[in-house]
């Protein structure tokens, strides 16, 4: 704006002065008001650190000190042990409750071969028994020329026990005896009462004899693993089995079953030699029902009767050139329908092994597609 000319100076300063006032003024009151502060929120605490629940202890039943002194006095005199030592161990075992609930159901006693068999004769157990066989076949085969025990028979062995070593047990051996020993589950079945006192007196023994077992090949008995049944290392023998036919097969002075596959080896085909296994004969042979066969059931394994006396109950073998020896009948149930076997002397021996029928036929079959696997890789 222009400034009149009449003004005196004094005057135009304080025009100027008022104008600059007015101006400042007008300002402050257009300039927007500033946005309100947020308040600082309030901290947060951080969760407390949760502490995860301990495991409940296992309650340990008292063993009573009748049995206990019973149980050191036999194991003294029958081993030569000192009973302050036997007491020792005593003092470390523990009661195992899943060890009690394992014996209790065991799969060869609930289910029926058409169930039991898928367990063992799956396509990798056969597949892993062919690369296994594959990958130790020359000491294999100086076991089978040695023994006259096949070589997919020990391989089958260790495929059904342990999966071809992969799983050789989780529970201390000590455990294991210890809780079959004195505390062997009753099924309290009147009937039943003789046999599983005699159980829990095996199972005692072999307690003591894993004592002895420690000593005599220097072994932890506190960190050796095992099957809830106590069975230890490759072939999952028991520790009276392990004393008398544990071999040391690469002559390094030491029978060791846990980690030196020419002892497993030679271990399990002596086993069967020691039982009466006779070479090149066959555990089975398949056989057919006649229209008016009569049922027949054995009341053992021992190969007791003839083919003649088989055939006169209404079974024959399905190939007629089997070999003329002492023979038994097995019936299993099978996924279509009654199956029938016709067994020699080497399923008895098979089921020294282990008890169950249905084990020794798992053991012969998986036995026969490993040896299958191995002709085709031979061939031209």
């Amino acid at each position: 704006m222009p400034i009149a000319k009449n003004l005196r100076p004094r005057h135009v300063l304080i025009l100027l002065l008022l104008c600059a006032l007015a101006a400042c003024s007008d300002a402050t009151r257009r300039a927007p008001p500033a946005p309100p502060v947020a308040p600082a929120p309030a901290p947060v605490a951080a969760p407390a650190p949760v502490t995860p629940p301990s495991p409940v202890p296992e309650v340990q039943p008292v063993l009573p000190q009748d049995l206990e002194a019973a149980f050191v006095a036999e194991a003294a005199k029958t081993y030569g042990l000192a009973p302050a030592e036997i007491e020792s161990w005593l003092a470390q075992a523990k009661y195992r409750q899943s060890i009690v609930d394992a014996m209790s159901r065991p799969a060869e006693s609930v289910k029926p071969w058409k169930d039991y068999r898928p367990i063992f004769l799956t396509d990798s157990r056969i597949q892993q028994g062919r690369a296994f066989y594959a990958q130790h076949r020359d000491e294999l085969l100086k076991v089978q020329g040695e023994t006259g025990v096949p070589a997919e028979i020990i391989v089958s062995i260790i495929g059904v026990e342990t999966s071809y070593g992969r799983i050789t047990g989780s529970y201390r051996v000590l455990d294991a005896l210890y809780t079959l020993g004195f505390y062997y589950p009753s099924s309290g079945k009147p009937e039943r009462v003789d046999y599983e006192r005699m159980r829990g007196r095996f199972f005692r023994d072999q307690l003591a004899q894993a004592i002895v077992l420690a000593k005599e090949n220097r072994f932890d008995l506190s960190t050796l693993k095992g099957s809830y049944a106590g069975a230890m290392g490759w072939g999952q023998f028991m520790p009276s089995s392990y004393r008398a036919f544990a071999k040391d097969g690469d002559g390094d002075g030491r029978r060791d079953l846990f980690n030196d596959l020419p002892d497993v080896f030679a271990s399990i085909a002596n086993y069967f030699v020691a039982h009466g296994w006779q070479k090149d004969l066959p555990p089975f042979v398949m056989a057919q029902a006649d229209a008016n066969a009569v049922a027949f059931i054995p009341e053992n394994f021992e190969s007791r009767f003839t083919l003649a006396d088989l055939a006169a109950r209404g079974y024959r073998p399905l190939d007629p050139a089997v070999p003329a020896q002492p023979v038994t009948l097995l019936t299993l149930e099978g996924s279509n329908g009654p199956e029938y076997w016709i067994g020699y002397r080497n399923f008895y021996v098979l089921t020294r092994y282990n008890r169950s029928p249905m084990y020794a036929m798992a053991v012969y079959q998986l036995s026969r597609e490993i040896a299958a696997g191995e002709s085709a890789s031979a061939a031209p």
